[in-house]
C-alpha cells in the first residue's frame, strides 16, 4: 500500500557476514555505507511522541523530511504510515519546522547500507549501541522467506524502532545523555540483555 512501511529488523553479531550472503544471493547495492545524521522533532510539550508519531528531517545521500504514524505488529512485522520527501536544503528545512513550533527532541545518527533483492530493501545498520538488519517489503511473507536466506532467525525479530531501543537502554544503564550519537557511546559495551534483544545470526 502507498505510504505503507512494513518491516522487520533483526540485532546480528556478524553485520559483515550478513552482507557476504546478500552478494551471495545476487542482492544488488543499491546505497553504498552512508553516515545517517537525523533530527527529531516534536512540539514542547511532546505530543507527537505521545501519539506515537514521527516527525524526522535525515540527511544522508540526500536531505529528506519524514512522517511516521503509530506501529502496529502483523505476521511477525511493524506496519506504519510513512510519507517521506527529499528536500532541497537540510538547513532550511530544519528552519522551517522550527518556525513551526517543532523543535529537536533528539539526534541520532547510524551507519546504513542498502541492498535490493526481490523487490525488497535490505538495510545493514550500524548503530553505536550494535548492528541491525531491517528487511522491508510489501509482503510479509516474503520478507520473512528473505531472512531465512540470510540465516536470520524470525524469532528472534525486533518489534522496537532503534530510538525505543535507545529509551530501554537510557532506563536500564542509566546514561546521562539524551542523544543516540556515536561520540556519546565511545568506550562503552553494550550488552544485548539490556536492549532485551538476541542476536537473529548464527554466531549468536
Amino acid at each position: 500500500m502507498e505510504d505503507q512501511e512494513i518491516e522487520v529488523k533483526f540485532f546480528v553479531l556478524n553485520l559483515a557476514a550478513v552482507g557476504r550472503r546478500l552478494k551471495e544471493m545476487e542482492a544488488q547495492q543499491v546505497q553504498a555505507r552512508t553516515h545517517e545524521l537525523n533530527l527529531r522533532f516534536d512540539t514542547p510539550d511532546s505530543q507527537l511522541a505521545r501519539q506515537f508519531r514521527v516527525l524526522r528531517l535525515r540527511q544522508d545521500t540526500a536531505a529528506r523530511l519524514t512522517f511516521k504514524g503509530p506501529a502496529m505488529g502483523k505476521d511477525g512485522v511493524r506496519i506504519r504510515q510513512e510519507i517521506e520527501f527529499v528536500v532541497g536544503d537540510f538547513r532550511a528545512a530544519r528552519a522551517f519546522l522550527e518556525a513551526l513550533g517543532y523543535q529537536v527532541s533528539m539526534i541520532y545518527e547510524k551507519f546504513r547500507a542498502v541492498y535490493k533483492y526481490e523487490g525488497m530493501l535490505v538495510a545493514l545498520d550500524e548503530l553505536p549501541y550494535g548492528s541491525f538488519v531491517e528487511i522491508e517489503g510489501e509482503d510479509p511473507a516474503a520478507i520473512r522467506a528473505a531472512s531465512q536466506r540470510l540465516g536470520l532467525n524470525w524469532e528472534a525479530s525486533v518489534q522496537e524502532s532503534y530510538t525505543m531501543l535507545f529509551d530501554r537502554l537510557r532506563k536500564a544503564l542509566g546514561f546521562p545523555f539524551s542523544d543516540l550519537v556515536f561520540e556519546n557511546f565511545r568506550g562503552l559495551e553494550i550488552p544485548a540483555a539490556a536492549m532485551n534483544v538476541r542476536a537473529a545470526d548464527r554466531a549468536g
